[in-house]
Parts: C-alpha cells; structure tokens; sequence
C-alpha cells in the first residue's frame, strides 16, 4: 500500500483531499504545516484554530496526524523576500514562492523523510505524465484552477506531487465534506496574503518597513499631493490615492502609472488610462515545467496575474529569462508578479518573476 502525505492547512479543500485518497486505500496521513506565528487583535493564534479543524478532520476520517514548524523557513525564503520586493518598489506574490520553497521544500522532503511515496495538497490542478516526463495542467474548475500559484515547480517536486481536486469543482468538495461531516465544509476560503489576513496592510507593512512619504505628480511633473509611501501603491491602483477634489480636475478617476524610487515619486494619470497599457515584459529567470522549449521563439498564451483570462503572447527566450510580446496591449502590468505559460492544451509551460515591463 502506497503512503500519501496530505499537507492539511484546516481548509476543506485539503480535508476532503485526505478523504479522497483514504477512499482509495492509500495508507493517509495528515502534516499540518505552521509557517506563521502570530496572534491576531483578539489574542488568537489562528494557525491553532486551524490545527484544531485539522484534528478534528483526521479524528472523523480517522487518520493519523502530525505538525511541522516551518516558521523560520518561511520567513528566511518567503517572507524576507517579499519585504525586499516591496522595497524595491515590486508587488510580490507571496504564494508562488511558499509553493517552491515551502510546501514542495522542506515539507516534501520531510514527508519522503517520513516513508511518504507522495505529497497530495488540495490545490485545483492537474499533472499528468507523459514519455517521462511531467505535466502540470489547468484544472477542471476554471474558477479554482491554481496552476497559476505552481508555476514554479520543477520535475523533482512534480515527481511526488498529487492533486486529488484535478477534476472536481468546488461546489463538489464541498458537498463531499458535508456528506462526510466534515467540520471544515462551510469553512471560509481563505484570501489575500495568509500571513496578514484580515489585517489592515498599510498598518501590517509599516510595522516591518519604514514608510517615507513623498510627491505625487502627473504625467507632465505637476504635483498634486502626498503619498504615504510608495511600498503602499501598486500599479493600476485607483482607490486609495487621497487625491480628489484636485481645481480644474474633471472629476474623472486617477490611476497609478509608476513609482520612481530614486526621487520617492509616485506618477499618477487622470482617466487616459493609456499610460497603464504596456507591450511587452521580461524576465531574467524563467522556470520551465516539462522542459525548455526547442524552438527560440514561439507563440502560446500567458497570465500576468491570478484569475486573468488567457493572453496571446509570442515568447523569445534570452539566456535564462524571456520576452513576452503581446498580441494585444495589457493593462497594469505589474513588477514583482509572475508570467505564466501555457499551451494551447493548457499544459502549463512555466514562470518567471516580471522584472521589466515595456510601454
């Protein structure tokens, strides 16, 4: 009998991941990753409300299960780094790098440590094999489909990766939880950065980084108010800005165009949204799924950002990274993100942190 290890997180996708496969006669066992160690306004540490779901999942499936602290690891890969992109003026994104460096890191080769033949996770994704090789491919839910957070997988992690969820749709998972009596079915998705939750963002990143405030200013160099910080701001950003009620303004929305961190200066625009479209991107690393493509340029479909529809692009690979042209002019594309390949079979080529954009 094969041994899987599931990273329970107390969510129901993970629980009924673990059901799943105990279903199927795997020998299951449950490993609750803490990352993030902290009590919330009220005094409650919310990693032990979700252990607490995830003893109570495993008691009613009846599967063993443990807990591993990974909070050092975590804040040395993951979270010192998206401190370091926000200082560099880059929305990070926090996930993809928990994927790689957390969930398929240190806790793969603590489950293989453990006697584990795989890892299975509730992510929505999908890997197949083919002439030894694996793929990793668009879920069947597209409203859920998380390949876009595993872009940077290589064939090792892929290796002993399962995703029981590949074919289901939410509405499933949660009807299969509810059957069973799960105490995690009608539990909340969790949202946004899992390390600040429900927080106030602004408050949470003044906490670890100075904020200094500067000059907001058009596009033509006239300035029109303060910023709070530009480690606040993204690009696109058009809420938040504290700039209305500007004399002579037409009373139209403004956006943010870019962030010069040399003179601390935040360029906004006021209903052109032109300013925003770019293009093309690059960047200087590029992780390939399968393999790297034999051909040096070549057409596919692209994500800048969780959720957005697909993208045709014509790609050119340069050393390590790439250049994404587009066949169409994207808005807000934003440093720090990710571009994420994919075929026309929706296999998933791969990523790369956004390093440059192009106007």
């Amino acid at each position: 009998m094969e041994t899987v290890i599931v990273g329970m997180s107390g969510g129901v996708d993970s629980s009924v991941t673990a059901l799943l496969l105990k279903e199927q006669g795997y020998n299951v066992i449950g490993l609750f990753m803490k990352n993030w160690e902290e009590k919330d306004p009220n005094g409650v540490c919310t990693s032990q409300t979700d252990y607490d779901d995830v003893r109570k999942v495993c008691d009613k499936i009846q599967i063993p299960y443990y807990t591993v602290n990974y909070t050092k690891e975590y804040y040395e890969r993951v979270f010192e780094y998206f401190l370091a992109s926000y200082k560099a003026g880059r929305t990070p994104n926090p996930d993809v790098l928990c994927n790689r460096e957390i969930k398929f890191g240190p806790f793969l080769q603590k489950a293989l440590s453990l006697g584990a033949d795989f890892v299975a996770t509730g992510h929505y994704a999908k890997k197949v094999t083919q002439d030894d090789l694996f793929y990793l491919k668009k879920a069947f839910d597209k409203n859920k489909d998380q390949s876009y957070f595993l872009n940077q997988l290589s064939q090792e992690q892929l290796r002993y990766a399962m995703f029981p969820l590949a074919d289901m749709e939410k509405t499933q998972v949660r009807e299969i939880a509810k059957k069973a009596g799960l105490v995690t079915a009608t539990k909340k998705d969790s949202t946004g950065i899992c390390f600040i939750g429900e927080r106030n963002f602004k408050k949470f990143l003044s906490s670890y980084l100075p904020n200094k405030t500067g000059e907001i200013k058009t596009l033509t160099g006239k300035v029109i108010g303060k910023h709070d910080g530009l480690m606040y701001y993204t690009i696109g950003q058009r809420k938040g800005l504290g700039i209305g009620g500007i004399h002579n303004s037409n009373g139209e929305a403004w956006f943010v165009v870019s962030k010069d961190l040399t003179t601390n200066t935040l360029y906004v625009t006021q209903g052109d949204e032109a300013p925003l479209y770019s293009t093309s991107l690059i960047t200087d690393d590029f992780n390939w799924i399968p393999k790297i493509s034999n051909e040096i340029t070549f057409d596919c479909f692209a994500k800048f950002r969780y959720r957005q529809a697909d993208q045709k692009v014509k790609v050119t690979i340069q050393n390590k990274g790439i250049k994404v042209d587009f066949k169409e002019p994207q808005r807000a594309i934003t440093e720090g993100q990710f571009a994420v390949l994919y075929d026309e079979n929706e296999n998933c080529l791969g990523g790369g942190e956004i390093t440059k954009v192009i106007k």
